[in-house]
């Protein structure tokens, strides 16, 4: 445990701001747009204090380039946003894939397709991550549940970024964006820093307190290079088209396949190190799997049925992606149930890997599921 602790009454948003100045974020870009705003405005406030700089761009377009850019110049990076934004970035997203770019991408989601509702809670922006960008990448998806993880999954998700040279996504919604409990701002995760070819070591944390392996530099493998800065005395090429390993143009076949399958392979072969879960009577005939707010729901509902003796358990995703396959292939329930704030999204990947009936409990409009709701299918 380090030497400084605080514990605060604040929103969701406002611990994405503490969890990102904790992780040592030095540039924030974006557009402000609601529910995420209240993350733009407490970088505005706080990062210039800590020699860092907050940007706000014409648009979402340019705010991903703009993290992209920083990032390259050696800041760790962030941007938030949400619905129709994240929609804008998709281009440079994959841009950002391609060139092995490390960033933070925070979305507040809300209800959609379209301008939807501002200020209504949704699900519905999941799949963006996966399948948004053209091409063929592998992201990491956090999705949080309390304000006290929107702290944590953040660090987490600079933690990833810096590690495996990606973009990441912390999935959040308006509920818990706005929503305030209590949440300590500790320093029990280890802070990953960006290994460069000046200072690129086996153990790179600044903090030996390691309460979570997932967060360790014990990534040996050759998929991943350091990552020179500009201006630091490196020649660097760097190009959103198919390149050679000196980063220079090469669009042959055998290129981009050994390109793009390096850069899916990197996450792919390092899922045991990234995918995070919780659960409870696992070993239950019906399971729920959830992820996000609604896993709130879904625990309370649980436990109450299990102080009446039904045989009922969840599975809670911490990481949507890369997704847990092997976990949902290995469960021996006869029964699935997926509670998600949109008409399908994450229960279509349950669907790929299950080897039993699994019922899609869908909501959209804003609010959670009840648990009366969620008993209905049981």
């Amino acid at each position: 445990m380090g030497d400084i602790m605080k514990t605060e009454f604040i929103q969701g948003n406002m611990a994405c701001v503490e969890g990102a100045l904790k992780a040592g974020c030095k540039f924030f870009g974006g557009y402000p747009i609601t529910p995420s705003t209240e993350i733009a405005e407490g970088m505005a406030r706080k990062l210039p204090k800590l020699n860092g700089y907050y940007c706000q761009m014409e648009d979402e377009i340019a705010s991903m380039a703009s993290i992209i850019g920083a990032s390259w110049a050696g800041n760790k990076s962030m941007t938030a946003t949400s619905g129709p934004g994240i929609s804008l970035m998709q281009e440079n997203i994959g841009y950002a894939f391609m060139t092995e770019t490390p960033c933070v991408l925070v979305n507040v989601q809300r209800g959609g397709p379209s301008t939807g509702q501002p200020t209504a809670a949704s699900q519905a922006d999941i799949m963006q991550t996966k399948w948004g960008s053209h091409g063929d990448y592998q992201p990491i998806v956090l999705v949080p549940s309390s304000v006290q993880e929107m702290y944590d999954f953040t660090i987490m998700a600079f933690n990833y970024a810096e590690k495996y040279r990606i973009p990441v996504f912390v999935m959040a919604d308006e509920i818990l964006g706005h929503m305030r409990e209590k949440v300590v701002l500790h320093d029990e995760i280890p802070i990953f820093n960006r290994e460069t070819p000046k200072n690129s070591t086996k153990d790179n944390t600044n903090n030996t307190n390691n309460t979570n392996n997932n967060n360790t530099n014990n990534n040996n493998n050759n998929l991943i290079q350091p990552m020179p800065i500009f201006g630091e005395g490196y020649k660097t090429a760097v190009t959103g088209l198919t390149h050679n390993e000196k980063g220079y143009p090469d669009v042959s076949a055998e290129t981009h396949d050994s390109l793009v399958r390096r850069l899916s392979n990197k996450i792919l072969e390092n899922k045991d190190d990234i995918i995070l879960y919780e659960s409870k009577n696992i070993g239950a005939k019906t399971i729920f799997v959830c992820y996000g707010t609604p896993s709130r729901t879904v625990k309370y509902t649980v436990d109450s049925l299990l102080k009446e003796g039904v045989d009922v358990g969840y599975i809670r995703l911490k990481t949507v992606f890369p997704f847990p396959d092997d976990l949902i292939k290995n469960l021996k329930a006869s029964k699935i149930l997926v509670p998600e704030m949109n008409l399908g999204q994450i229960s279509g990947e349950v669907m790929k890997y299950a080897k039993c009936e699994v019922e899609l409990i869908g909501k959209i409009g804003g609010e959670l599921h009840k648990p009366e709701e969620l008993k209905k299918y049981l």
